[in-house]
């Protein structure tokens, strides 16, 4: 199978994995929460030790990537995502203590999930194809039509079969990631800048530039992963809307505002100024996150979540488009610390609104105003991006 089309396509199954990964166990969390007796907290920590696990293997991703290559680790991504989704359903049935089956079901979702960010993206820019930066960006969205699918047919598992049976949905998910698993052993994957001629992780992290775009990409996970984590909870129990309806009317959306504003960004890159259409994503997602959390009414709580999706839709590929043309010969070890940045965004937004509606009086409307933070210190990031170093565009590269 010498094709990279299949290559591609197998990249896109990948981040679809991720996306039911990430997102399966959030839709499960009132659930989880009062058939084992959970504390916010707890549930929070689900959340931490997901993103905190894809944060350290996204910390060695590189050099393991270099040393072995890509396809063993992007092989092994598949299967424990495969394995965290069925252990959901049987740990916490066969251990001593749920709680602890569900650590460590999240701990194989965080090794699969961290390989995959890491390394889909240089498999992406590695292919031999033309328009990459169009495939980059279509890569990505492939998350949020993941993340939409999860949702959506999730909800209408539960409402055919019952919330009772939510394990059988958790091994049905995990054919997904078990059949790229093969996909992933067949289809052909090029090595990016094999002769080493690419950047060195330490050149990388000697420079002031890349800690700013550190922090872009911190800032983008923060802000994308805070609400979608939180959404179906909050729609849950603090808005008070049944969840079939809460989860399609909120996170549902958001997620397909969020892939729509990524292939728009991706269709009329060429002509959009990126530093601008980031920095008014960025207000937006201010504004969403505050009219969420202080909203007075169930309607307009719903329709600030989704709207959450189309603002934060281009952060994460924005932030990636200004460090690859800024560092074009970043390589693997640029995509592998972005990926880290973008992972500890994704596990400090979410444990962070979890912490604070945890130990608020507001609960976890207090949380959400927390991370109107995130998208505020992205935008001082850009903004210092385009004085400090003089950063101009008006086209992404990648």
């Amino acid at each position: 199978m010498r094709n990279y089309a299949h290559t591609l396509r197998a990249s896109y199954l990948a981040y679809i994995a991720q996306a039911i990964t990430n997102n399966f166990a959030p839709l499960l969390f009132f659930t989880l929460q009062s058939t084992y007796q959970l504390q916010v907290e707890q549930i929070a920590m689900l959340v931490g030790l997901n993103f905190g696990t894809q944060l350290l293997v996204n910390l060695f991703g590189a050099a393991f990537a270099d040393k072995i290559g890509y396809r063993p680790l992007i092989v092994l991504a598949q299967i424990s995502a495969a394995l965290g989704l069925i252990g959901l359903g049987v740990l916490p049935e066969i251990l001593p203590s749920p709680y602890m089956g569900l650590l460590l079901s999240v701990t194989l979702f965080g090794i699969g999930g961290g390989f995959t960010e890491a390394l889909v993206s240089p498999i992406v820019e590695a292919c031999p194809t033309e328009k990459k930066a169009a495939s980059m960006s279509l890569l990505h969205s492939f998350y949020c039509w993941g993340l939409a699918a999860v949702i959506l047919l999730s909800t209408l598992f539960f409402l055919v079969f019952g919330m009772e049976n939510w394990r059988i949905l958790a091994y049905l998910w995990a054919l997904i990631p078990l059949c790229n698993t093969f996909y992933f052993s067949k289809v052909p994957i090029s090595q990016l800048n094999p002769s080493g001629e690419g950047m060195s992780a330490r050149s990388l992290l000697s420079s002031n530039l890349f800690w700013l775009l550190i922090l872009l990409m911190v800032c983008a996970g923060a802000s994308e992963v805070a609400m979608s984590q939180w959404s179906s909870f909050f729609a849950e129990v603090e808005l008070g809307i049944p969840k079939a309806i809460g989860d399609l009317a909120g996170p549902g959306i958001f997620a397909v505002l969020m892939g729509i504003s990524r292939v728009f960004y991706s269709k009329f890159s060429d002509k959009l100024n990126l530093q601008k259409f980031m920095i008014g994503s960025g207000c937006l997602s201010v504004v969403t996150y505050l009219a969420a959390a202080f909203s007075p009414s169930p309607l307009l709580g719903l329709i600030a979540i989704a709207l959450c999706g189309l603002s934060v839709g281009v952060l994460w590929p924005g932030a990636l488009s200004i460090a690859s043309e800024l560092c074009p010969k970043g390589g693997t070890p640029l995509f592998a610390l972005l990926a880290l940045g973008g992972t500890l965004g994704c596990t400090i937004g979410p444990m962070a609104v979890g912490m604070v509606a945890g130990a608020a009086a507001g609960g976890i409307r207090t949380g959400l105003s927390i991370g109107a933070a995130f998208p505020v210190l992205l935008i001082v990031g850009i903004v210092f991006l385009m004085t400090r170093f003089q950063y101009r565009s008006d086209k992404k590269t990648g």
